[in-house]
């Protein structure tokens, strides 16, 4: 059981314990002890979250799930919250840890959790930490800012970790995460996720019935493969609706109609609504409001879609679970309104069909490849559904949606010559919207930087900066300064995810 306090990683933990063979099931923090006994869960992860224990109305547990006997892991808010309800205490330590951080173990205090190296790279993401442990817990590691980075009460089958295990930037994470499972709590291997298709297929036709569905589809593996499982369910009652909003990558268009319509053989209409979507964001630069326009003028052109086709009452989406978390699902922090999450209009008047919602980008991947989608597809770089309107800082005019795409062509151009596409989780191009004093051809310019943005992860959950080799950077800051005009000059991206997100908007 995950009791989830509105964590930007809680269903990633689910999906850690799922990938040890384990069913894991979420559940709200409001779940009694005598709910939780009823249910009898062979362990409890008690996920992070974005408050702090002494904040007004902050999420506390029944204090009577302690005393249960069932093993308890808590993770960074669900760490303090143990120490918090257990007689420790928690405060600011004087300054937060973010990202990646020393992990060091204290030399004489034997670990049931912790692997046996003395120092690792673990990753953090939290203002409070524990100060002092509650009675009957041994402290079994520390960092910089966290002196009791590990807790543990042996006896009460107790453990806590201020970092997060559940991300793949934690060394050792998913070791740490089954040592709690197999060793800890003692539960076997009971759990392979081979019936995803199945279930999905089925969850569709029991939700369309006989009627018809369109999906958005952007060219995008997400969409791809939610149409391709939703074509698996009621076959010839998809239709496929493909709107260029003239905010695509440079060929974009062009890649997708001709992949769909030949390699996947679907009913596909091609909507040209450039015009539209720039109309829409003239004058628009904050990019809630961006996202929240384009994903409203989506709808409104699936519903006309829908008009001229008899029954379609449907609206398949290629939603994964990290747009839901960043849009603020789940009781999170809304960190950015997802375009097919908080951007839809209440009045719309299609049913949502989301088979994805529940799923990362790697397991969609994996999904993609058993459903026979075309490689091309299934690893495409993913790409933000408003597109290239969030990587325009600012105004959406024409000029500067062709500058971006030119200089984001360059970006992708230079990874794939250089053989990283499949080291690179997203690698892509953002127009800032300041500008800065240049020389070209000895004269004065003043122009606008381009940032470079280049990230390695696993579910795009958490994300790390690229390393790019120099000369790898070198060639996509000279041709774009010398391919894109109003440019003169480049920037590389070192934030990693958190404390940034990937994309800029």
């Amino acid at each position: 059981m995950v009791v989830d306090f509105g964590a930007q990683y809680g269903q990633l933990i689910a999906r850690r314990i799922r990938e040890a063979e384990v069913w894991s099931e979420i559940v709200p923090p409001t779940v009694p002890a005598d709910r939780i006994r009823e249910m009898d869960p062979a362990a409890i992860v008690l996920s992070g979250g974005p408050a702090s224990v002494h904040a007004e109305g902050a999420v506390t547990i029944d204090p009577a799930i302690f005393a249960l006997g069932i093993p308890i892991l808590g993770i960074c808010y669900g760490c303090q919250l143990i120490a918090h309800q257990l007689g420790g205490t928690v405060a600011r330590s004087g300054r937060g840890e973010y990202g990646r951080t020393s992990l060091e173990r204290i030399a004489g205090a034997p670990s049931a959790l912790l692997g046996d190296a003395p120092h690792s790279d673990v990753w953090m993401s939290h203002f409070d930490a524990v100060t002092a442990p509650p009675p009957g817990f041994v402290t079994t590691a520390r960092t910089p800012a966290s002196p009791h980075a590990a807790i543990e009460d042996p006896v009460r089958r107790i453990w806590g970790v201020q970092f997060h295990p559940e991300v793949a930037h934690t060394d050792g994470g998913q070791a740490l995460v089954e040592r709690f499972l197999h060793g800890c709590a003692g539960i076997g291997r009971q759990w392979t996720p081979s019936s995803v298709v199945d279930e999905q297929v089925d969850a569709v036709r029991a939700q369309v019935g006989g009627g018809r569905a369109v999906c958005g589809l952007s060219g995008g593996v997400d969409s791809a493969v939610a149409a391709a499982l939703v074509h698996r369910a009621i076959g010839d009652r998809l239709t496929c609706v493909y709107v260029d909003t003239g905010l695509m990558r440079e060929g974009e268009s062009e890649e997708v109609v001709a992949a769909f319509r030949r390699s996947m053989g679907m009913d596909l209409v091609h909507v040209e609504a450039g015009p539209r979507f720039l109309a829409r964001l003239a004058g628009v630069s904050d990019p809630e409001q961006k996202r929240k326009a384009i994903g409203e003028l989506f709808v409104r052109i699936f519903e006309e879609q829908t008009s001229s086709i008899d029954g379609a009452g449907f609206l398949v989406q290629g939603t994964l679970y990290p747009d839901v978390v960043e849009s603020g699902g789940n009781g999170a922090s809304t960190i950015k309104s997802h375009h097919n999450v908080g951007g839809l209009p209440d009045d719309m008047s299609l049913e949502l069909v989301e088979p994805l919602r529940h799923l990362f980008k790697d397991e969609v991947r994996r999904i993609g490849a058993l459903l026979g989608l075309p490689d091309q597809i299934v690893m495409r770089q993913p790409f933000p559904g408003p597109g290239l309107a969030v990587r325009v800082l600012g105004e959406v005019t024409p000029e500067r949606v062709a500058t971006v795409r030119r200089a984001d062509a360059i970006v992708r151009e230079e990874i794939e010559r250089a053989g990283l596409s499949r080291a690179v989780w997203q690698a892509f191009a953002v127009l800032a919207d300041s500008r800065s004093v240049g020389v070209m051809g000895d004269e004065r310019t003043y122009a606008n930087p381009v940032v470079v943005r280049a990230v390695t992860s696993d579910d795009a959950m958490t994300a790390d900066w690229a390393r790019l080799p120099h000369e790898v950077l070198d060639a996509m800051a000279n041709r774009i300064v010398n391919e894109v005009p109003g440019v003169n000059r480049v920037v590389y991206d070192v934030t990693s995810k958190p404390p940034g997100t990937i994309e800029w908007e």
